[in-house]
């Protein structure tokens, strides 16, 4: 159904390379920045999936074509610099199960959508997810830091919004058992606890205040739809909802990693 230019892939990975040369560049990456990327890689892992199945089912074709091209670069950045900063070897192990699954998977979203390979996407995304997860534990308990607590759980709603995505589509796309429902539904009650939690985090400044405020406004105004997945329904609405609350979830983690950094003597 479609393939990726070189022309597009190189100009993407020029562009995400400009945006994250500085980090690379820096003498030396906060435990912070560590935890807040490594829990960016849950997130990636849920996005390709979701736009492999948006793509593949002709749902806003170009916005989520680029989507993926540029989870998958996105996601190769920050495990090289993971890979360059972690130095525990359990953490450096779990990383080397990051790079093998991810290259397998993105060697099947990089061919044309097909049922098949679009379940073991389904599969491999839960792995990969799994994995990176057990990346952030490791690099939040070797930190030491406690707002780090915050940072993983703000940084696990970026994972969340796209994972409800991911299943809303998948389901909409034929995947209509019971288990890609019950996920759903899992995955949007973990979202509703992280976000209660955050909202009642101490800490907060305005700022991250003002963010939460209007991600709770969104989730209350798209929500609804989840629950009525076998209804059929509204795939570009939610598309862009998730998309936005991704935003707005990212936004307020880069601040708990900003905080944590300015308390550091």
């Amino acid at each position: 159904m479609y393939f990726f230019t070189l022309r597009s892939v190189a100009l993407l990975a020029a562009f995400m390379t400009m945006i994250c040369v500085p980090h690379l560049q820096a003498a030396e990456i906060t435990s912070a920045e560590l935890v807040n990327r490594a829990g960016m890689q849950r997130m990636l892992s849920q996005r390709i999936a979701k736009a492999y199945i948006y793509f593949g089912n002709d749902v806003s074709v170009r916005e989520t074509k680029m989507q993926l091209e540029m989870a998958l670069e996105r996601f190769k950045i920050n495990h090289d610099i993971l890979k360059k900063n972690v130095q525990d070897s359990e953490t450096k192990d779990l990383l080397a199960i990051v790079e093998n699954t991810f290259s397998e998977y993105r060697d099947l979203v990089m061919k044309p959508y097909a049922e098949k390979d679009a379940i073991r996407v389904l599969g491999l995304s839960d792995t990969l997810l799994q994995v990176c997860h057990s990346v952030v534990l490791n690099l939040t308990e070797l930190t030491g830091a406690s707002i780090d607590h915050i940072i993983n759980i703000s940084g696990k709603q970026r994972m969340l919004s796209q994972r409800v995505a991911k299943f809303y589509i998948a389901y909409q796309a034929g995947f209509r058992d019971e288990d890609t429902v019950n996920k759903l539904k899992d995955s949007i009650e973990s979202f509703e606890a992280g976000l209660n939690e955050l909202m009642g985090e101490q800490r907060n400044n305005a700022e991250i205040a003002s963010l939460l405020k209007k991600i709770k406004k969104e989730w209350a105004r798209i929500s609804p739809y989840f629950l009525k997945v076998k209804e059929g329904g509204l795939p570009l609405m939610v598309l862009r909802a998730t998309d936005e609350i991704t935003k707005l979830s990212d936004r307020v983690t880069d601040l708990y990693a900003d905080e944590i950094a300015s308390e550091k003597p």
